[in-house]
């Protein structure tokens, strides 16, 4: 669900970042995400590539990502390895809507 939260918000035209941290690294990287998460619910790759052409942005934690030893080099479109510092620096010092469950 916060994968179509997140299509929904870059749709309407809002700046989105998913900050994707532990076991999540591994759906930004290309031919992993699969499935759907629930009946009716759009397919996994479909919302990835829904949020992409939307323009929305991913940042993978270094920590996580590295620890798995993950590939960067196939990063899906949109992620960036980047970690807490950069996500408050394109947070700003406006408020912010955030969504985590």
């Amino acid at each position: 669900m916060r994968f179509w939260v997140a299509v929904g918000a870059a749709e309407t035209g809002r700046e989105t970042l998913m900050f994707l941290a532990k076991e999540a690294v591994r759906l930004a990287v290309q031919g992993t995400a699969a499935g759907v998460a629930c009946d009716g619910c759009p397919s996994i790759p479909d919302l990835l590539q829904r949020n992409e052409a939307a323009g929305g942005k991913y940042y993978v934690c270094p920590l996580c990502f590295n620890a798995k030893q993950l590939d960067a080099d196939a990063l899906i479109g949109g992620a960036e390895i980047q970690g807490t510092i950069p996500m408050w620096k394109w947070i700003g010092d406006d408020a912010a809507t955030t969504f985590s469950y």
